[in-house]
């Protein structure tokens, strides 16, 4: 009988490095606050992918090796303070501090390759291609105007999230830990869960008396963020993680599961916090056209990316999950014009309703297999991930 692999535990300095990131969310958030149409969505998704493949860079590293020692640990707070330094000048990031947000990122690229080439004596891969060609492109889009700025920083996010691709085989002889990646993922995406949380609170706890309509609204909000993280951590999470233990490439999981399924996961739940933030205040009024996009945008994405990560794990379709995104798009027209405590109800009970779905057709679908299925073979063939 083959040993059990050796369980990899996510160390104090990632968590702490997380703690930058939870700042750089809002920071996100924020600059999505302000400008909430097709062209802010747009900023805010190309200044976020840099944030983003900084952590999930730093995350593998912690998975392929042991970091808990000195002098990784100062390559992750030097990461780390690259970090603030690129969330502290997201709100100016189309302005005075574009500078500023792409030498921080060229900085943390550049602590990540100096930590694994000190291991692998080679600085060809992504970590390679992040501090040659990524890193620089930001940094010119830094000295730029507006428009270009954009156009090179949106070059330079594609090229990051291309580099995984491309450079598939150099990466198939990497040893992934399967247990410490879905941990690390979950708490990102609790993160992004928290900020919805601050979101849907922070328009209303300003000290004034709270009407009933408001905290219905809230109730309304917390529900659907409640629903989302029932839908990932209940009916998603273990099949993933059994997914990541079982399959024969380990690097083709981490690559479109957890770095590609992820960044839709989490940018689909910090839509949806923007969304709150615009409607639990003001419940009586009709939500404006980019509101409302975030909202059930962000909710359709959060449940149209378990479609493509069920289908990547296990070939298999999430028709409960799909449906929902159906369901969603032709109540569209009705809410246009409703309240937005009626709209955030509607989502809510949508979000509800899936889930007893989800845990009926899970409670069926261990019934007839017996109750000899193990949890990992329950989460793969019963949830919709």
């Amino acid at each position: 009988m083959a040993e059990a692999e050796p369980e990899k535990r996510v160390t104090w300095a990632e968590g702490y490095f997380d703690l930058v990131f939870v700042f750089a969310i809002t920071q996100v958030t924020g600059l999505l606050n302000a400008h909430h149409g097709a062209l802010g969505l747009l900023r805010a998704l190309v200044v976020f992918v840099p944030l983003y493949w900084a952590w999930v860079g730093t995350t593998v590293q912690a998975n392929v090796r042991d970091v808990d020692n000195p002098r990784d640990r100062l390559g992750i707070f030097a990461v780390s303070l690259s970090g603030l330094f690129m969330a502290l000048a997201l709100p100016g990031a189309y302005g005075s501090r574009g500078l500023l947000f792409g030498v921080a990122y060229w900085a943390a690229r550049l602590a990540l390759l100096a930590m694994i080439v000190r291991v692998r004596g080679t600085w060809l891969g992504p970590y390679g291609v992040g501090a040659a060609l990524s890193g620089p492109l930001l940094v010119t889009g830094g000295l730029l105007p507006d428009g270009p700025r954009l156009a090179l920083w949106g070059a330079a996010a594609l090229i990051d999230l291309a580099g995984p691709t491309v450079l598939r085989r150099r990466l198939a002889a990497v040893v992934y830990h399967p247990g410490h990646l879905p941990e690390r993922f979950g708490l990102l995406l609790l993160v992004a869960l928290g900020e919805s949380i601050v979101d849907l609170g922070a328009p209303v706890a300003a000290g004034r008396a709270l009407s009933a309509a408001e905290l219905v609204a809230v109730s309304a909000a917390f529900t659907i963020s409640g629903g989302l993280w029932w839908l990932y951590f209940v009916h998603a999470g273990e099949a993933m993680r059994h997914a990541m233990a079982t399959t024969d490439s380990r690097r083709d999981i981490l690559r479109m599961v957890y770095s590609y399924g992820h960044l839709a996961l989490v940018a689909g739940v910090l839509a949806v916090a923007v969304g709150f933030n615009e409607t639990v205040a003001r419940p009586g009024r009709a939500l404006d056209g980019g509101t409302l996009g975030l909202l059930y945008g962000g909710c359709a994405l959060f449940l149209l990316t378990f479609g493509y990560t069920r289908w990547v794990t296990f070939k298999a379709v999430a028709w409960l999950r799909l449906a929902t995104v159906l369901v969603q798009l032709l109540l569209l027209p009705l809410v246009r014009h409703a309240p937005a405590l009626a709209t955030l109800s509607l989502l809510a009970g949508l979000l509800v309703l899936l889930n007893l779905l989800e845990h009926q057709w899970l409670k069926h679908t261990t019934r007839r297999r017996g109750r000899v299925a193990e949890v990992g073979e329950v989460g793969a063939v019963g949830s919709a991930v």
